[in-house]
């Protein structure tokens, strides 16, 4: 039906003329007013039925017999309320009913279930309406039905688009915020446990197979998570592109859910076939568990989070609980990593320099080793191992370390002004994220060219777990380095370390034996197992041409100790250390 412009009536318009048609009927007019309603009730598009005083349909339209599938006879007789596909659907007409009857509403609109023929139901938006009756205060019912499946699939599908993750059709991350939100209300009891999960290493099955079998993986991964956890009436989403989450309500202990997690990362190890590939998988988890009455939805997504992230550090494949010292203890060192570049802005770095002395004439200064503290203004001077992790995950160390070189560099520099070819050479440690950089060649080129300095007053040490990091070009920077005249100095652990000079090729003379190789001759008599390891240590270090130096010696007698092994230099307590102004005192002293 259309508009004098043309345009069509809305399925609502619609009904309103219908009503306003039907209703002039028993008007002032009823005979036109009768053949205009007969007309429209026939032909309409709308499903409509009129009933008699009692509520029993006597009038069916043959919109309403399609959407209902239903031939008029079979409708006829029938209550209106009988039309509802539920009994809720059916206590809907009769309230509505119900509602015209008393309050004298021209309408009452709902949208309901109706009964089809093949069992199943059908949305429609339906309008109850009384018209008058040729006598006065009779009135008869009328219903009409508009057709509202399809807006219904859409809004059904809009709802689960919301709420659910459309690859694997667990719930998604706002759904599951906002449940776990709910678990912690008003009127909440017993234990929550919230468990997160992230698949180990799952960029390589992304890479190496491709999307679509990282997808196919993913829903395993659901479907497993699914069983595993089915008993519990568990409330399991996606959280992200790997990371999952289950949510436990009830009667809980900690021994009964780590349980439940075992044996889902148990079911989780077995392959999942796709076609020739059995991929498998492992995961990581944090798991908390608590009564709801402490601390907040936010509170336990955030333990959660750090007890998943400390699983992944102590090695994956493997669950941590939270440990609430454990989190004291990350929020101070969290709270370090938050600092760090504020400080570097602030000047709260400096370097400290150790004299690097020939162990058999302590006053023989053979180089000089610099080394960054971070003078925290609460915590005071912080050693690298206090903050160099944290300088690590925040991305720091490759800005930290240009710093160095730079500082290293031009120091280096002003003790040559100051002393000439008698100036001692500098060395410095390498991070691994600096090492691997492959702009370390041009920084150091350009800051000895920027102060006129030859290389070879530099050394740069590195260690083994550097050199064979596959996604760094350190062996090649070594190699330009050493060209450069820069010597390059190998910290070690063991004689499986020296190999790996040999292996690569690497250009190294000198090695730097750690402290928990010298540390068992701090004692006088040193154990025999020490005393075989540094042996056949310094017998491969001779075979292979190499200088030995040690690090971390406490004392004047370790020192004669490890000097009987061979060992030519070192530095460490026994030497002292210095600020940059008192190690240039030291120097201008010592040399004059």
């Amino acid at each position: 039906m259309a508009r004098p412009d043309g345009t069509r009536l809305s399925p609502g318009e619609l009904e309103d003329v219908l009503t306003k048609v039907a209703q002039e009927a028993a008007g002032a007019a009823p005979r036109a007013a009768a053949s205009r309603f007969g007309a429209l009730f026939s032909r309409s598009p709308i499903g409509m039925v009129l009933a008699d005083q009692d509520g029993e349909i006597v009038e069916v339209n043959v919109a309403m017999t399609k959407f209902l599938g239903r031939p008029a006879n079979d409708l006829r007789g029938r209550e209106i309320a009988d039309l509802g596909f539920a009994e809720r659907d059916a206590e809907t007409l009769r309230a509505g009913l119900a509602e015209l009857a008393t309050t004298g509403a021209d309408h009452y609109r709902e949208r309901i279930e109706l009964a089809h023929s093949d069992g199943a139901s059908v949305w429609a938006e339906v309008t109850l309406t009384y018209l008058p009756g040729d006598r006065p205060g009779s009135v008869f019912p009328m219903l009409m039905a508009v057709d509202e499946n399809e807006l219904h699939a859409l809004q059904e599908t809009f709802r689960r688009q919301s709420v659910g993750d459309p690859l694997t059709g667990l719930s998604n991350a706002l759904s599951f915020h906002t449940k776990l939100e709910a678990a912690f209300g008003a009127g909440a009891r017993d234990q929550v446990a919230l468990i997160y999960l992230d698949i180990d290493g799952f960029r390589v099955i992304n890479d190496g197979l491709g999307p679509g079998v990282a997808d196919q993986v993913l829903r395993g991964v659901a479907g497993k998570l699914t069983n595993a956890f089915a008993a519990h009436d568990p409330l399991i989403a996606r959280l992200s592109g790997d990371g999952f989450a289950v949510l436990l309500r009830g009667e809980l202990t900690r021994g009964e859910v780590i349980g439940m997690v075992e044996a889902a990362m148990d079911e989780l190890n077995e392959p999942i076939y796709l076609g020739e590939h059995g991929v498998g998988v492992s995961v990581s988890a944090g798991i908390v568990v608590q009564d709801v009455s402490v601390g907040g939805h936010e509170e336990i997504q955030r333990a959660a989070e750090l007890a998943l992230h400390r699983a992944k550090e102590a090695g994956r494949a493997q669950w941590m609980l939270f440990d609430p010292e454990a989190d004291a203890r990350d929020r101070a060192r969290f709270r370090l990593g938050a600092e760090l570049a504020g400080a570097l802005e602030n000047g709260q770095f400096k370097l400290h320099y150790f004299p690097v002395v020939r162990l058999d004439d302590h006053n023989d200064v053979a180089a000089v080793a610099a080394r960054l503290r971070w003078h925290h203004p609460e915590l005071g001077a912080l050693s690298t191992r206090d903050f160099g992790p944290l300088a690590e995950a925040t991305g720091l160390i490759p800005q930290l370390g240009k710093w160095v070189v730079s500082e290293v560099i031009a120091t280096a520099a002003r003790w040559r002004e100051a002393f000439g070819s008698r100036a001692p050479g500098v060395s410095l440690p390498l991070p691994r994220r600096m090492a691997a950089d492959p702009d370390l060649v041009r920084l150091v080129r350009t800051q000895l060219d920027r102060h006129d300095l030859p290389a070879e007053v530099l050394s740069l040490r590195t260690d083994s777990d550097t050199i064979v990091d596959e996604d760094g070009d350190l062996q090649e920077s070594l190699a330009v380095l050493a060209e450069l005249g820069a010597k390059p100095l190998l910290a070690v652990r063991g004689s499986a370390d020296l190999e790996l000079i040999a292996r690569h090729a690497l250009p190294v003379r000198q090695v730097v034996l750690g402290r928990t190789v010298v540390a068992p001759f701090a004692e006088d008599k040193p154990d025999a197992a020490a005393i075989r390891h540094l042996d056949h240590l310094m017998t491969r270090a001779a075979e292979l041409n190499l200088r030995v130096g040690a690090a971390g010696i406490r004392s004047a007698e370790e020192a004669a100790r490890l000097h009987e092994f061979g060992v030519l230099a070192g530095y460490g307590p026994f030497a002292g250390s210095a600020t940059q102004d008192e190690i240039e005192e030291f120097l201008r002293n010592l040399l004059g």
